[in-house]
């Protein structure tokens, strides 16, 4: 979501209201995508969307573990490698089309997740590209390590962040942002559709694919923060769409979209985007939530959560090894059984069937004001 170090969703602003809604309840442009280039099975379309969320599977539920072994590492910028993963068998991998991830189990047991940006119609191998974050949880420091004939445990694909149908788009990119986005400028050069990309960072040292990117000529704007004495602010990114009407894709660091949102609530009529998909790295503030208690059954001792803080972030601080990945609700990793307590569940990743007796605690938090935990 983006390498996904903290396993990336989908947020979609609607540019008539200012409010978040879910991408499949997106407005009227989102139409079935025409027939060469749902052929090439490079753009998703609504009917298999549908069917990976159909009742009973949640988005985050993924049920295939394959078995596989980093074919190359290469350098793609300054601390970032890009991976690519071939099948232990050799067989044809499973398909995938834009925006989406794998749920990466590394030797250490960590799971991480992070955006396919290599070539949908490669079915020989997947190819993802990390950023080395020394301060991080670990995960990005343990795949700057994995070698040639390492195994690995890859579980998806699966989609979070899926490119729509539109008459043209503005994809805007962060640095390692750059990763979903990649795709997903392929599919639309590949279908002739109208479209632009910005891509911002520190330095050109430090941005991934410039040089695949460099193909597409002047679509593609390249704006550094060092050439230009500074970030980009949301108005001059929302500056770059190729005409009013567009659909916006922006992934990268939290300040990054948060200016992009403010310029299209500032803008009023004369925001040039129709929608705006986001994906974030960072988790999303916790809203609405209040003060809690958390027992712990088995490790023992109880933590107060303060109601700007999620469950998972304060049971890090006395079980550092639990274990979590997405820390947005999505991917089922931190669920954990609830011994006692009502939950308030705010996640998309639960099946019915299970919200009666665990809960995600990256996102999720008490109805009333205590839950034990089996923990």
């Amino acid at each position: 979501m983006s390498t996904l170090p903290t396993g990336a969703s989908d947020e979609t602003l609607r540019a008539s209201t200012g409010a978040p809604e879910e991408t499949l309840r997106a407005s009227p442009l989102v139409r079935v995508i025409g027939t060469a280039v749902r052929a090439s099975g490079r753009l998703s379309t609504l009917r298999r969307r549908r069917r990976r969320r159909r009742p009973g599977r949640p988005a985050g539920e993924v049920g295939r573990a394959l078995p596989m072994v980093v074919a190359e590492v290469t350098a793609e910028a300054s601390d970032v490698v890009g991976v690519r993963l071939v099948g232990v068998d050799g067989a044809a991998l499973p398909s995938w089309s834009p925006g989406e991830h794998i749920d990466l189990a590394l030797p250490s047991g960590r799971v991480r997740q992070y955006s396919l940006c290599g070539d949908p119609t490669d079915r020989s191998g997947y190819r993802i590209a990390v950023r080395r974050l020394p301060a991080g949880g670990g995960g990005s420091l343990e795949v700057h390590s994995l070698t040639t004939g390492d195994r690995v445990t890859v579980h998806g694909p699966r989609q979070a962040f899926p490119l729509l149908t539109a008459r043209r788009y503005l994809f805007m990119a962060g640095g390692i942002g750059i990763t979903p986005i990649l795709p997903m400028v392929r599919a639309a050069a590949a279908a002739g559709l109208d479209w632009r990309l910005v891509y911002v960072g520190r330095d050109r040292a430090s941005m991934p694919f410039l040089a695949e990117l460099s193909t597409f000529g002047d679509r593609v704007v390249v704006r550094t923060d060092d050439e230009h004495g500074g970030p980009a602010g949301g108005t001059e990114l929302l500056g770059y769409a190729p005409g009013p009407g567009s659909v916006g894709y922006c992934c990268g660091p939290p300040p990054m979209l948060a200016s992009v949102r403010a310029a299209m609530r500032e803008a009023g009529p004369g925001n040039p985007l129709e929608v705006l998909h986001a994906e974030r790295f960072a988790p999303p503030p916790v809203l609405g939530g209040r003060e809690l208690t958390v027992e712990l059954a088995r490790s023992g001792g109880s933590l107060n959560v303060p109601s700007d803080r999620s469950v998972l972030e304060v049971v890090r601080e006395r079980l550092p090894d639990v274990a979590y990945s997405c820390r947005q609700g999505f991917c089922g990793t931190c669920k954990v059984g609830v011994l006692a307590g009502e939950v308030e569940h705010r996640d998309h990743a639960l099946a019915p069937y299970e919200r009666a007796d665990t809960m995600t605690i990256c996102v999720s938090r008490a109805a009333g004001d205590r839950l034990v935990l089996d923990l």
